[in-house]
């Protein structure tokens, strides 16, 4: 017998008949002799309504000037129906079950509105109720600020709250269901020959999660590796899942041996900037960057470029596309203090990462990457590297041949699980 937390997210609970088949799910899990707790997300688009709906009624004001307590408030309550719904299909099945909200647990949270961060769950109460043989449904997304008011985890935050709760009540794993059937070395819509791996640890996890895999969301895989609760992932949709399904993320040390490369992500969403004939003075970096930082402007690759002047250099980072104007507009406001002369730009680029542990104890890693982009005649923009990651910047035309050219050249494509 193991105490486990299964999470849902939106698609998984997004029709009453896709309610009554988690429920069986749950039924199942319980029926082999487990204590269950499980974490819904609100049904698919329910958020979406929500949040369309607080605007609405706020007179379209600017989020920066919305009450973001009223709108906690509102768009925390998708989950509460859905956790509510699901209590009451395991009930029609026998199931004991009870739903319980954020603030009865409680799951308590900092009081950023919106954003909040999980600071503690007391699990005695659930923990409690789950040695007694009755199921918890808990809506994810939500918790309670010290001056008793619902707090969100930002979008995406039921993966967080999932973590946070199996932490909080000692469980032994926490499921993830989501809309596919594991983690993949990269994405199958693009490689065909992708693989679902059996295993990956954690730190290969958050790197991926990280750099464009939209399996897990970062903070939950952040949480996961600090407490070292062991995850997996897997699919809802599967009829018939089972201890050996999915991809369990988990210490490094619970895999045999590592890969030299486990997985190929890219992202889209990047923004080249290219500051041009930067004094070469103590300083001036941080006044770039600071004042991006100011404006809350995540800058990732940087690279310093030798200009053809001994007093001058040249600068290269990366945002997000989403961020390209307000970046460009701060740097603009700051051209005379920081002394450049030009700025350049270029949305049409993306990010393709290479991630492993493996790379700790293989030589030539980075050579395969560049020897492979060379081969199918595409230029790098940018490079950036960690101890298990390298990342590089391409025209965002070759995006998909890259891809498929570093799977095969690390041996992605015959792994067998």
């Amino acid at each position: 017998m193991a105490r486990l937390v299964m999470k849902f997210g939106g698609t998984s609970v997004g029709s009453v008949e896709r309610i009554f088949h988690v429920a069986n799910l749950v039924k199942r899990t319980v029926d082999a002799g487990n204590e269950v707790a499980v974490v819904v997300s609100a049904m698919a688009g329910e958020t979406d309504r929500l949040i369309d709906l607080t605007r609405s009624v706020s007179g379209g004001q600017s989020d920066v000037n919305l009450d973001y307590a009223e709108y906690d408030s509102i768009v925390s309550s998708g989950e509460q129906v859905s956790s509510g719904l699901l209590a009451l299909a395991l009930q029609a099945r026998g199931v004991r079950a009870r739903s319980w909200l954020g603030w009865q647990i409680p799951v308590r949270t900092s009081s950023t509105h919106g954003s909040a961060r999980i600071l503690e769950v007391e699990g005695a109460d659930i923990s409690a109720r789950l040695a007694a043989g009755e199921v918890a449904i808990v809506p994810g997304f939500q918790g309670v600020t010290d001056e008793s008011r619902v707090a969100t985890l930002g979008r995406g935050g039921s993966d967080t709250s999932a973590v946070a709760l199996a932490v909080g009540i000692a469980a032994d794993r926490c499921d993830i269901y989501t809309d596919v059937d594991g983690v993949y070395t990269t994405d199958p819509r693009i490689v065909d020959k992708s693989r679902r791996l059996e295993k990956i640890a954690f730190e290969e996890m958050l790197e991926m999660a990280s750099l464009g895999a939209k399996v897990l969301q970062t903070r939950s895989v952040e949480l996961a590796m600090v407490h070292r609760m062991p995850l997996r992932v897997l699919s809802s949709f599967d009829q018939s899942p089972d201890s050996n399904t999915g991809t369990l993320v988990c210490d490094e040390d619970e895999i045999m041996e590592s890969q030299e490369v486990s997985g190929v992500t890219y992202s889209r969403d990047e923004a080249r900037i290219n500051l041009l004939q930067v004094p070469d003075r103590p300083g001036v970096a941080a006044q770039i960057f600071g004042s991006l930082a100011k404006a809350n402007i995540n800058v990732d690759m940087i690279v310093q470029n030798v200009s053809r002047s001994a007093t001058q250099t040249n600068m290269t980072f990366t945002v997000r596309e989403t961020d390209i104007d307000r970046a460009l507009n701060v740097l603009n406001q700051e051209q005379r203090a920081i002394g450049f002369s030009e700025i350049t730009f270029d949305k049409k680029v993306a990010k393709l990462s290479v991630i492993g542990v493996g790379m700790r104890s293989h030589a030539g890693t980075a050579h395969t990457m560049f020897e492979a982009l060379s081969a199918k005649g595409i230029n790098i923009q940018v490079i950036s590297t960690s101890e298990i990651k390298i990342s590089v910047l391409v025209d965002e035309e070759y995006t998909e041949l890259a891809l498929r050219a570093l799977h095969t050249a690390y041996g992605l494509d015959t792994i067998q699980e």
